[in-house]
């Protein structure tokens, strides 16, 4: 092995170890991606939940802040009656005080629904960052494995021009038609040296016969006979 094609195959070598290297992130950045994926479906699905019982607590909020109001206001006019002499001054005061009771019940309804309308506001502000963030992890994920992804395929190019540029796979097609050539270039002695045999193998007579041309002349001889048998010369 000569010093280039050592030098080749260590090249490529560490060429298939950084494809190999590259590839395994690839896997775990696409795992990734997927499992945050699911993060992020999950994440809308609770966001949603929570906006929306941070919607039913503001209305709830609202409800009751309206019978609040309503109860005061018709403690006041209970007492107007009051003081017009509509109502009398006893039946007032109680009619009056029971609905102060009923704002006072109400109004405990909107404290509760003002803790709710905060925690579950605080609530969402937490989960719209989580879903910012993943987000934004995700792009960042992608755009990451489409350069891995690039990597990949140049690194595959490369590596797939320098084996075509150090000749390795021509020089097993060369090596093969070199064999392919002694081979025929063998045969064809072959062949030769058969003929040679088969030459030698024929007889003085064929030789002579070959030169003289013999059956010719006897046939003739023959017919000169035949011709004189007859009386016809």
């Amino acid at each position: 092995m000569n010093i280039f094609k050592r030098l080749f195959n260590v090249g490529k070598a560490e060429a298939n170890s950084a494809i190999d290297k590259m590839e395994d992130p690839i896997k775990m950045t696409e795992q990734g991606i997927r499992d945050m994926k699911g993060d992020l479906t999950k994440a809308l699905e609770g966001l949603a939940q929570v906006k929306a019982m941070l919607i039913r607590s503001q209305n709830d909020k609202k409800q009751f802040e309206a019978i609040v109001k309503d109860y005061q206001n018709k403690a006041m006019l209970i007492l107007q009656k009051v003081q017009k002499n509509e109502l009398p001054a006893e039946d007032g005061d109680r009619l009056a005080k029971e609905a102060l009771v009923k704002k006072e019940e109400n109004q405990a309804q909107v404290n509760r629904t003002i803790m709710e309308v905060e925690k579950f506001s605080q609530s969402t502000s937490q989960l719209e960052r989580n879903v910012s963030s993943l987000r934004v992890n995700i792009s960042k994920w992608e755009n990451e494995l489409k350069t891995l992804k690039a990597r990949v395929k140049v690194a595959n190019a490369t590596k797939n021009l320098n084996k075509q540029m150090a000749g390795i796979d021509s020089s097993s097609t060369v090596n093969m038609l070199e064999k392919m050539k002694e081979k025929v270039e063998e045969e064809e002695a072959l062949a030769g040296a058969y003929g040679d045999i088969a030459n030698e193998a024929k007889s003085v007579d064929d030789e002579i016969d070959k030169v003289l041309d013999t059956t010719s002349l006897s046939a003739n001889n023959d017919l000169e006979a035949l011709k004189r048998q007859m009386g016809l010369s």
